[in-house]
């Protein structure tokens, strides 16, 4: 009998150590590690296929087999994950507990007709699971359901059963009984993962783990998790808000720049087909500090509201806020205004906020930024038919962004009459366009034509 060692792992990153230490080198974190025990390599084998005579093989040798996409019957998820799930592939999603991971994969297993799904619940009654599916009011007869912790009762389920899509609610509370560890830590998630992955590859088994997130918000477990899985979403969204948003981090199949999101109701997430609808507010005529940006996110353009407040600092130290927008980026336009323009804004307050609760690192976001600073600072409001799109440059320069055709076309679609962009967009037919298109070059052309001669 192979001799047992006990080694201490970081619950955060998964670096080993011999013996306890209180700090990890590899990721920073404190008190973060756990005694484990190590067990010879053999033990870990936890399912083994049929014995294969492997040999390496060039192109012209290997077989293409068609494996068409499976639609999830929800056009949000398909978008994100680049057309539908990939048959084999693993997809990890990711988010903060109630934010309405469970309801997602829920109604996606309620939706796939003619597909066989295996739902396994792990933390879950099966009641419990009846009742949440009777909220959502929906029934899928192709749809069985599976209360079980333990990997190797799942992994011979699976075997029987041979479904299209199988869903992990959640990898956490999966653990082996060849593994001496409690469910959740690094090795069990590791080894579970990978057991789960060896049977879906060679069954081409469609795969949805849902993980927990740690108090970082960044997905709980090694970071060897995401190398292992084909696919990691993150849902994000505040819990005071109605919207959710489907991020792609990872994407081996389609591209990670694509979004999904949602609306939170009584019946479960409703799908946001024209984000915007909620991106943009109208009861703010007349106000001051708000702007419109044309924005991009994947293949899909919509229009975001931009909301500034500008004031003086009351303690000396201004104090500088953005959310859903990078702080750092916010700073530097601000140092833009006051050496270019010679705007004093290194003295006030100013708060910046991304209305919907979306994160935007759109380039295109800068021109609208700097909108919605200066109607604030001025107290003088912005025409709601305006929109913007550019970057702006250190010395001041209005840059061009890409695709800044869809962009117009979006604002002229929403009833936008204007929109200003940079000059030096070239290769462009803009008459094709029935919106007004200012092309400026500089920031104190556009500070003169929105607000003529204001002064601080």
């Amino acid at each position: 009998m192979a001799k047992t060692r006990t080694s201490f792992v970081c619950q955060n990153c998964g670096y080993t150590s011999p013996k306890w230490i209180g700090h990890c080198s590899s990721c920073g974190e404190w008190n973060t590690f756990q005694e484990e025990v190590s067990l010879p390599a053999k033990s870990l084998q936890v399912y083994s296929g049929s014995p294969t005579s492997a040999k390496p093989v060039t192109l012209d040798e290997i077989e293409m087999m068609e494996l068409p996409r499976v639609d999830t019957c929800n056009a949000e998820f398909n978008r994100v994950l680049g057309g539908g799930m990939v048959p084999g592939g693993l997809i990890l999603l990711g988010g903060e507990p109630g934010i309405g991971k469970s309801t997602l994969v829920l109604q996606i297993a309620l939706q796939l007709k003619h597909k066989k799904v295996l739902y396994i619940s792990g933390e879950e009654s099966l009641q419990q699971l009846k009742m949440r599916a009777g909220r959502l009011g929906g029934n899928n007869p192709d749809c069985l359901f599976l209360c079980e912790t333990v990997l190797e009762s799942i992994l011979l389920h699976i075997d029987r059963e041979s479904p299209d899509l199988v869903i992990v609610d959640s990898i956490q509370t999966v653990s082996s009984e060849a593994i001496d560890s409690t469910a959740g830590s690094v090795t069990q998630i590791r080894e579970c993962t990978i057991a789960i992955m060896k049977l879906a590859k060679s069954r081409n088994i469609a795969v949805i783990l849902i993980g927990h997130i740690n108090k970082e918000g960044s997905l709980a477990g090694p970071k060897v998790l995401e190398h292992i899985v084909d696919t990691v979403l993150q849902f994000e969204g505040d819990r005071n808000h109605f919207y959710r948003i489907v991020r792609s981090v990872k994407n081996r199949f389609g591209s990670t720049s694509e979004l999904g999101i949602y609306e939170m109701q009584q019946s479960g997430l409703r799908q946001v087909s024209n984000p915007s609808e909620m991106l943009l507010s109208s009861h703010n005529e007349g106000l001051s500090g708000t702007s419109t940006a044309a924005t991009i996110e994947g293949m899909r353009s919509f229009l975001i509201e931009v909301q500034a407040l500008v004031g003086s600092a009351a303690y000396g130290t201004p104090q500088r806020s953005a959310t859903g927008f990078d702080l750092r980026r916010m700073n530097m336009l601000l140092a833009v205004l006051e050496k270019r323009a010679g705007f004093k804004l290194m003295v006030k307050d100013v708060f910046l906020n991304i209305a919907g609760g979306l994160r935007v690192d759109d380039p295109a976001m800068d021109l609208a930024v700097i909108c919605a600073i200066l109607s604030s600072n001025f107290d003088v409001s912005i025409d709601k038919g305006i929109a913007f799109a550019g970057e702006v440059g250190l010395t001041g320069e209005i840059r061009p962004v890409g695709r800044v055709e869809q962009r117009i076309a979006e604002a002229e679609k929403l009833g936008f009459k204007e929109i200003y962009i940079s000059k030096y967009n070239k290769g462009v037919d803009f008459s094709r366009f029935g919106i007004e298109i200012h092309q400026i070059e500089r920031l104190e052309k556009l500070v003169r034509l929105l607000f003529g001669k204001k002064e601080i």
